[in-house]
């Protein structure tokens, strides 16, 4: 490893794409087994991509507009300017339109937690996370309906009504300590709401409700005004992270709760064998 460069995020993307050479490849298989956070980035890099791809399919599959092949547009050329002006717009617009979708399929590669604006748009855990943050987080004398102080009861409450076991993630070190807890509608299914604080009187939320079983999604991100979440979808639940705090932090903070409700998990499959 004695001089080469450090790996950067280049290096990274590059190994998602399979660009690497073979000897830039090792370093960077070696860079990600000792550092988690980021081999956890560059998995959610490679389903994005996947994703991407598997969605634009079909734009490649199509044929270009025979008005717009080479032989044509010349064949318009000789016909009436007014006619030939209209071809050139035409194609113009089919040129504007495609570099805007190799734009926004290079945007959201480039940012792979980043999910494009028609995922979020149906994201309907989200839109009901950021509705209950924004409801129950302003509430001084009743923010959740059960306190830290019962949180055996908190979780075993909620895991009961939900159908499947829950925990309330540590947060400590993250800087954030848990307030308790409530249950909530959910398009006529109970979900289930964790409320965090920190110092500065910052809150936080864990929203959780059943999702579709063997769904399993990477990270998406979006941010309402001054309000912003990070959502996933793991073993049959969607869980949704939200708080009036930036991009980075709240990502630390997601990343925090996903490996505990990993281990979580881990831990109940191997009490079942």
């Amino acid at each position: 490893m004695t001089g080469q460069r450090p790996i950067g995020e280049d290096d990274l993307q590059a190994y998602v794409d399979g660009r690497l050479t073979p000897e830039r490849k090792v370093s960077v298989e070696a860079y990600l087994k000792a550092n988690e956070a980021a081999a956890f980035r560059t998995v959610a890099d490679r389903d994005h991509r996947e994703a991407l791809r598997a969605r634009l399919a079909f734009k490649a599959n199509e044929p270009i507009p025979a008005r717009l092949r080479v032989a044509n547009i010349m064949a318009e050329r000789r016909r009436p300017a007014i006619r030939h002006l209209g071809t050139i717009a035409a194609a113009v617009s089919w040129l504007i339109a495609g570099g805007v979708l190799g734009w926004s399929a290079n945007q959201w590669i480039a940012s792979p937690r980043l999910a494009p604006p028609a995922v979020l748009a149906s994201n309907t855990a989200t839109l009901s996370a950021i509705a209950a943050y924004r409801t129950y987080v302003v509430e001084t004398a009743h923010p959740v309906e059960v306190r830290a102080d019962q949180e055996a009861h908190l979780v075993q409450w909620l895991s009961r009504r939900l159908g499947k076991p829950l925990l309330a993630p540590d947060l400590s070190q993250q800087g954030y300590q848990l307030m308790g807890g409530r249950l909530l509608p959910a398009e006529g299914k109970p979900a289930a709401l964790f409320m965090y604080d920190d110092a500065q009187g910052t809150r936080l939320t864990l929203y959780v409700r059943p999702g579709d079983e063997g769904d399993q999604t990477a990270f998406r991100f979006e941010a309402q005004g001054d309000v912003s979440a990070f959502s996933w979808i793991d073993q049959g639940l969607s869980y949704v992270v939200t708080a009036k705090t930036d991009r980075s932090r709240l990502l630390g903070t997601a990343e925090a709760v996903y490996r505990q409700l990993e281990q979580g998990s881990s831990e109940s499959r191997k009490g079942k064998l």
